[in-house]
């Protein structure tokens, strides 16, 4: 027991000790980024108002080093985002607001079943929008070390919306990674897609307008296609070439028409013929994250649709439980 408590008291000295370093470090890093945000049209008035609160958080490290997406299995993953309680919420707030979802629908050429999913993966239709300070979040990442780069572009974007009066720092909570509004956009999106929808001078990502026009925009913009599938759930034949089995979301590689697949899946026939000419990629999501995972099960066949929703979140799961999800809301309306 004495050889417990020791051990448990070396572990809780080590934390603290790497805690306090990282607070320390973190100062530093401050300071330094202050000089880059300068030099990168950031007024210093800004930036002592804006980050004079910015914290370390050290949660915001755990989160992005355990994911769902990196320990989910595919079928819980995606059975948790499409339940049947997800479906009926998703339909009443459709109900609540048809008028504008139909009319954003029609004029940016999105399926609203899309913009659905997405809202209710992301936010449970605006109920959770999330809580942590988005400054202090992409802050903290931005002084991690696995995605320095990414993170410190996307605080230097942000500090230049809020330099330029497009949003207001106060209201900046939302994900841990620093994504804000009904659809969890990253800063780097509110910049390039966001949409003051309803004309009044502000975009506003938890006001339904300016979020679903903004969402619409992005996927417009990114080229969705209505008329064509996100994916196939299928199976696959032994003698498939491993080669072009897709286990990670950071490139996917050896793509092919869907007609030359056709030999290695055997319930090809679920696969429509008119979608033979297009571009494909196979994907075994749970091989190399899963332990003990089958090597050709579960498989995808995926599209270019699936792809756009890829660079809304780069997770293989996330993109087949936002497409699962589109298809369970058109069953319904």
């Amino acid at each position: 027991m004495k050889l417990i408590n020791y051990i448990f008291i070396i572990i809780i000295l080590s934390f603290t000790a790497s805690l306090a370093d990282n607070q320390a470090g973190f100062l530093t890093w401050k300071k330094n980024f202050k000089i880059i945000a300068l030099q990168n049209e950031i007024s210093e008035k800004t930036f002592d108002k804006v980050m004079a609160n910015v914290q370390f958080l050290p949660n915001v490290i755990k989160y992005d080093r355990y994911q769902p997406e990196f320990y989910e299995d595919t079928k819980t993953y995606i059975s948790k985002r499409t339940s049947s309680k997800k479906v009926s919420k998703g339909l009443n707030f459709y109900k609540e607001n048809s008028n504008l979802i139909n009319t954003i629908d029609s004029q940016y050429n999105i399926d609203k079943e899309l913009l659905l999913a997405l809202m209710g993966i992301e936010t449970n239709f605006g109920t959770y929008v999330g809580k942590m300070d988005i400054l202090s979040s992409l802050s903290t990442l931005s002084f991690d070390e696995r995605r320095s780069e990414f993170f410190s572009n996307e605080l230097i974007i942000l500090l230049r919306l809020i330099e330029n009066n497009q949003i207001d720092y106060k209201t900046l909570y939302g994900s841990w990674a620093g994504a804000f509004g009904y659809f969890q956009f990253m800063p780097s999106t509110m910049k390039n897609y966001a949409i003051d929808y309803d004309k009044n001078s502000y975009i506003d990502l938890k006001n339904n307008n300016d979020a679903y026009a903004s969402a619409a925009n992005y996927l417009n913009k990114m080229g969705w296609n209505d008329e064509e599938p996100c994916f196939y759930k299928i199976n696959l034949s032994n003698d498939v070439p491993k080669k072009y089995l897709n286990v990670s979301a950071k490139k996917l590689h050896d793509k092919k028409k869907l007609k030359y697949f056709r030999k290695y899946i055997v319930n090809d026939d679920i696969l429509d013929k008119n979608f033979d000419h297009l571009t494909t990629a196979l994907i075994t999501p749970d091989k190399d994250i899963i332990p003990e995972a089958e090597n050709l099960s579960p498989a995808y066949i995926i599209f270019s649709n699936y792809e756009i929703i890829l660079k809304w979140n780069r997770s293989l799961r996330f993109s087949l439980a936002v497409c699962t999800l589109k298809d369970k809301f058109r069953n319904e309306l």
